[in-house]
């Protein structure tokens, strides 16, 4: 089981900010590295994505010039930024990986998940 440990939900209200972050020390093989989220009764989505190697990203449209995913490579962390929160983003965000190679950044098909961290918005 490779081990990928979110950190930085919580609750906050609408307009504000959340900082995720997924520690992935150690895994080196695993090149892309993606947010994804679920709320009760929908199906798990895509947030964001980035190629470790290169910082190339993809976001999904319902976050774009809102959220941003980085390369902490000091801590060997992925963030994700969180601003101007809605209350439809409340979700438990998960961190994914995988070794896409050259088809990284994407938001599908990844293999290795982290146990999640809740995300709460209130309007």
């Amino acid at each position: 089981q490779v081990p990928l440990v979110e950190s930085g939900g919580g609750s906050v209200q609408a307009g504000g900010s959340l900082r995720l972050s997924c520690a992935v020390s150690g895994l080196f093989s695993l090149n892309c590295v993606g947010w994804f989220r679920q709320a009760p009764g929908k199906e798990r989505e895509g947030v964001a994505s980035i190629s470790r190697a290169s910082g190339r990203t993809t976001y999904a449209d319902s976050v774009k010039g809102r959220f941003t995913i980085s390369r902490d490579n000091a801590k060997n962390a992925i963030v994700l930024q969180m601003n101007s929160l809605k209350p439809e983003d409340t979700a438990m965000y998960y961190c994914a990986a995988a070794d896409f190679k050259s088809t990284c950044p994407r938001l599908s098909g990844f293999g290795h998940w982290g146990q999640g961290t809740q995300v709460t918005v209130s309007s």
